[in-house]
């Protein structure tokens, strides 16, 4: 296998988290009865461009189906950081009604929404279907297809194109890179949010890792595939999202615009982190292991008081933590989750089944795992109710942490 980005032989393993199936692809219960897809789940670091990666098993349609059950609507604080980025980017680049927007992978209209009210134009660009139909329930142009290079060129050029956790789940990142060279007016600006492979690696939060996640971004990596692509980085924040995010600003690389101190301070950060630095990739293994072996311990001994354990949020994050533990229903009885689409469907690999979140007040569990720990707060505010009867909660990235709403 070759690197993604520069074809460099790929022989460096970063993880190995065995065989599962893809984290999106929830059961119905006659689909118990079939057999299911798997995949083996690996990454290698390439030590040329330090662009991490999955081996390659499955393919795009396998794991982006018509019913993908992930709908961004349902986090409300991911609501009001779409909300925030709006109103922030429409002031920072003077957008007006003579502007275009377009939001690669815009889901449910979760963003676009904002620019709609605000009467900038727009367009979303989303494969899937169950999530492109909400989005123009809203009144919100969506094509319904798979961004390129070859059908960026049919697009009108945008002032502004934005990639909200998409950058990481394409196969070709080159040729996504490239689709957006061609997409953007002469002096327009991307914007791109993804997962910060510095923090993945800080807080091992191996649980981020899943097929459909292709890639796994640094800075200075995602600077080399921009420039490959006669692009330029010239920005970029830190946000707390997904347990740690980089918003990146690109443009044209003859674009004016000088290129900030905040990008070459953080490239220096993660050097001095060790992210090109094959040691620090070798060494991710075994933290790994040991979250596993420390969630394990936990639910087996609350099994053994007698308590009962549930868990929250049937988050694609969740469904690799529970089947590199190995995790199934006689250690969490079910899962509870606020998108419909997953109600009365069964986690991929465990087979948990997910429930509403009334039936946590139903059954009244004595623990409360939370999968999605990067909206731990927001989930106890949620589940503050859960008091009347003393349950606990806990999460096991990066670490396992037991309180009380």
């Amino acid at each position: 296998m070759k690197c993604r980005h520069c074809h460099t032989k790929l022989q460096h393993v970063f993880l190995d988290l065995g065989t599962m199936p893809p984290s999106n692809n929830y059961l119905r219960a006659e689909d118990l009865k079939k057999p299911e897809a798997q995949f083996p789940l690996r990454l290698f670091v390439c030590d040329q461009c330090w662009l991490v990666q999955t081996e390659d098993f499955s393919t795009a349609d396998e794991l982006f189906r018509e019913d993908y059950a992930y709908f961004s609507s349902t986090s409300s604080s991911w609501l009001a950081h779409a909300a925030s980025y709006c109103a922030m980017i429409t002031e920072k680049l003077y957008l007006t009604q003579n502007s275009h927007v377009i939001e690669i992978a815009s889901n449910d209209g979760y963003l676009l929404r904002n620019f709609i009210a605000a009467g900038i134009p727009c367009l979303g660009i989303e494969p899937t279907e169950s999530t492109a139909k909400a989005a123009k329930k809203l009144s919100i142009p969506v094509l319904q297809e798979f961004f390129g290079a070859e059908m960026a060129t049919n697009l009108a050029k945008a002032d502004l194109i934005i990639g909200n956790n998409v950058y990481a789940h394409v196969p070709d990142i080159n040729d996504f890179t490239a689709g957006m060279k061609n997409a953007l007016k002469s002096h327009g600006t991307i914007t791109l949010e993804f997962p910060h492979l510095m923090q993945l690696i800080l807080q091992c939060q191996f649980d981020t890792v899943y097929h459909e996640h292709y890639s796994y971004l640094s800075l200075s990596t995602v600077a080399r595939i921009f420039t490959k692509n006669h692009l330029r980085i010239y920005d970029v924040e830190e946000l707390p999202t997904h347990g740690g995010s980089l918003r990146v600003y690109g443009c044209h690389h003859d674009d004016p615009r000088p290129t900030t101190q905040k990008v070459t301070v953080l490239i220096a950060q993660e050097g001095q982190n060790g992210l090109r630095n094959l040691h620090t990739y070798h060494a991710f293994q075994d933290k790994a292991d040991r979250i596993r072996d420390h969630l394990l311990h936990f639910l087996h001994d609350a099994k053994k008081q007698g308590k009962t354990c549930a868990a929250y949020g049937a988050a694609a994050k969740g469904n690799t933590l529970l089947n590199y533990a190995g995790v199934t229903s006689d250690l969490i009885s079910f899962v509870c989750d606020a998108a419909p689409a997953k109600q009365n469907k069964f986690m991929p690999g465990s087979h948990i089944q997910i429930y509403s979140p009334e039936h946590m007040r139903q059954e009244k569990p004595d623990i409360i795992l939370i999968l999605p720990w990067n909206i731990a707060p927001e989930v106890t505010k949620q589940l503050s109710y859960t008091q009347e009867w003393g349950a606990e909660f806990a999460t096991a990235i990066p670490h396992m942490k037991v309180w009380k709403a």
